[in-house]
């Protein structure tokens, strides 16, 4: 298993947002968590990345214990995780969003010629038809944004990526080439958690589902012949359909 969770709980005061919930993630795996609105899902994903500590609970990686305090803790242990708003510098080039923050120097000044080719290959690991690193990503369309984002994860190593809604508010063209991001970095070996409302594109890609409901794991199980209204009646009930 790449990332093991045991009996991880999270209270804010008198709230318990998760409760008990043992979750594993094989290598390979594209994982996807399901639920209604206030079902869980962003407090694991916040626990998973590091913006928050779980109140009760162990978390494992490759067998070996860790202790996320923040997200360059989760980094440290090669997971990455992309939010719906992608956290990118709309005005800024796509190499200097792939290096933000962690920008390469030669002699105490930017190397930029590095940069731009490192990003470049990133982006064509990915299928980016994109030649010009210095196109600004505020002139990207939607899908050309999250391989960005994607790119960025790759330079950090990432061996598990976390997507948090990455179709929403996406065309259908734009929808199709960010599910056909996610294909390649399976192919690419990496693992990959989807967090998504569109029961289409899970049942598009995910290998499993995990359904949550009100604050705790119901439901986990292979993706293999579910179809979207089966799905929608497991997230809508709680209940297995077989």
């Amino acid at each position: 298993m790449l990332l093991s969770l045991r009996r991880i709980g999270k209270r804010y005061g008198a709230v318990e947002a998760l409760r008990d919930v043992d979750l594993d993630v094989a290598e390979g795996d594209v994982l996807s968590i399901c639920g209604d609105n206030g079902a869980g899902k962003s407090t694991l994903i916040r626990i998973i990345s590091g913006a928050q500590e779980p109140s009760a609970g162990a978390i494992s990686v490759r067998g070996v214990a860790v202790r996320f305090r923040s997200p360059h803790d989760a980094h440290a242990a090669g997971i990455a995780t992309i939010y719906q708003d992608l956290a990118l510098a709309p005005h800024l080039a796509i190499w200097q969003n792939v290096f933000l923050g962690a920008e390469l120097t030669r002699f105490g000044l930017l190397d930029k010629a590095r940069m731009r080719a490192q990003a470049a290959g990133y982006m064509a690991r990915l299928g980016g038809s994109l030649g010009d690193m210095d196109v600004a990503v505020e002139n990207l369309s939607g899908g050309q944004r999250q391989a960005v984002a994607i790119a960025r994860a790759l330079r950090l190593n990432a061996a598990l990526i976390v997507m948090d809604e990455p179709t929403a508010a996406l065309g259908v063209k734009e929808t199709a080439r960010v599910l056909d991001l996610i294909r390649r970095l399976k192919a690419d070996r990496k693992t990959i958690i989807l967090v998504s409302h569109n029961m289409a594109d899970v049942c598009a890609v995910a290998s499993r589902v995990a359904i949550f409901k009100s604050g705790c794991k119901v439901i986990d199980r292979t993706a293999a012949r579910l179809d979207p209204d089966a799905l929608a009646h497991m997230v809508m009930t709680g209940k297995d359909v077989g």
